[in-house]
């Protein structure tokens, strides 16, 4: 059996809250042993980590891959690619692609094409309901069956009541995860922006916070009639937070994200109508983004996601309110959310609970932990390293990033998934 050792590194364990030097052992696609037991097992090569940090993995969940359907926007090669750049080891994709991710013979397909082309680990949710339209739900178990990890309708928010606690009531007795978009659609319909000032004078239509909160209270009656297993994707606002922190307080099986662009970025980012900033739900105000952020680093919020959305350039060039939203991230997730961590906001451990670990236990993953035992899924970064982004060079096939000719620091320098080098280029000496 071949081994590896991982040393001279600073190893980031989210498990145990530590930023220490130390060292890994890897071999047969696993963590063997770490720190003093590692370097005394007898390796039969060697890497040296040259002093950077070496972390677990980050688990991506709610990245939306355009197969089938839109593959000149992203591909399973490209995206696994750009994923692998960004020290991104498992994506979770969202089934908002055409058609729908919504029978399980889609959703082989999607497993056999992210299985063919993409270097990292794919996993696949699949659609709440049918065609994503929120009339009839979809056979939940077949889909399970088939490998679903977690189902949802994306930004599609399921208006009838009754058909979301039918979806709900059979997901508590299947065991199923469910994600939901929490915006209430009435309000948000339409918008492009958050209410206030900016918007006013910017003349966007725009949607309240309050829609936000409208939305979580909702969904948490729900969960208090069915105890299904839910996930909040995107929580944005200071308002939604209270009623967060009530549902998790009263016992309900509930987690929550947030994408980094809602962490590192505000509405007046928007500036002159600058389309790339054009997300869903819309950038929030700067008291908005600091509470969420507080937030993360409380625990309140679990999972920070890159919410990754490629658009091509003709969907992207049009007018605010008719360009299309969002933003590819699995290359500027890592560097973006170091912003966070050079203010002070977030310490690397606590940064890597959100990336890494909380995602992996909350799909009951093994990854996620630097522990002795777990998947030798790990990404070597420098988060000292500056750079000026060029988003022609990310690996995506869409080149929309609102961090284009951003200063930057925090270089992934490799990336490996089961113990193989995916990314990067290091020094394996013979030991």
């Amino acid at each position: 059996m071949t081994t590896t050792l991982l040393t001279n590194a600073i190893l980031i364990d989210p498990e145990a809250g530590t930023e220490a030097p130390g060292s890994l052992l890897i071999g047969e696609g696993r963590i063997l042993a770490t720190g003093a037991e590692a370097e005394a097992h007898g390796a039969t090569e060697v890497v040296n980590c040259g002093g950077r940090y070496l972390a677990p993995g980050i688990v991506d969940i709610g990245v939306k891959v355009c197969e089938p359907g839109e593959r000149h926007k992203e591909s399973f090669g490209t995206a696994g690619r750009s994923a692998a750049a960004g020290g991104v080891t498992t994506i979770v994709t969202r089934p908002d692609t055409d058609p729908s991710i919504d029978n399980p013979e889609t959703l082989e397909f999607v497993t056999r094409r992210a299985r063919e082309a993409a270097p990292v680990r794919v996993l696949p949710m699949a659609a709440l309901t049918k065609g994503r339209q929120g009339r009839e739900m979809t056979e939940i178990g077949f889909l399970m069956d088939a490998g679903a990890v977690a189902f949802t309708d994306c930004d599609h928010v399921v208006t009838d009541t009754k058909v979301l606690q039918r979806a709900l009531t059979y997901a508590r007795a299947r065991g199923a995860l469910v994600l939901g978009h929490i915006q209430e659609p009435g309000l948000s319909a339409g918008a492009c922006a958050t209410s206030g000032k900016f918007a006013a004078l910017k003349g966007l239509s725009a949607v309240s916070p309050m829609a936000e909160r409208m939305g979580i209270d909702r969904d948490v009656s729900l969960l208090e009639m069915t105890g299904a297993r839910y996930h909040f994707d995107q929580v944005t606002t200071a308002r939604a937070l209270p009623a967060l922190e009530r549902a998790k307080r009263n016992g309900l099986d509930v987690t929550a994200g947030v994408s980094i662009h809602h962490l590192t970025l505000n509405e007046y980012d928007v500036s002159d109508y600058r389309t790339f900033f054009k997300v869903k739900p819309p950038l929030r105000a700067e008291e908005d983004r600091q509470a969420v952020v507080e937030a993360v680093a409380s625990g309140l919020i679990d999972i920070i996601s890159s919410m990754h959305t490629p658009q091509d350039e003709e969907s992207k060039r049009l007018p605010f309110e008719e360009a299309a939203s969002g933003a590819v991230a699995l290359e500027t997730l890592l560097p973006a959310a170091m912003r966070l961590v050079h203010a002070g906001d977030l310490t690397l451990p606590v940064l890597f609970r959100a990336l890494s670990l909380n995602p992996s236990k909350r799909l009951g993953l093994e990854t996620g932990r630097l522990a002795t035992g777990a998947p030798a899924d790990l990404v070597l970064f420098d988060p000292h390293a500056p750079f000026v982004l060029d988003r022609f060079k990310l690996l995506s096939k869409s080149k929309n990033t609102p961090f284009d000719s951003a200063r930057m620091q925090g270089r992934v320098r490799a990336t490996w998934v089961g113990g193989a080098l995916i990314f990067g280029e290091v020094s394996y000496v013979a030991a």
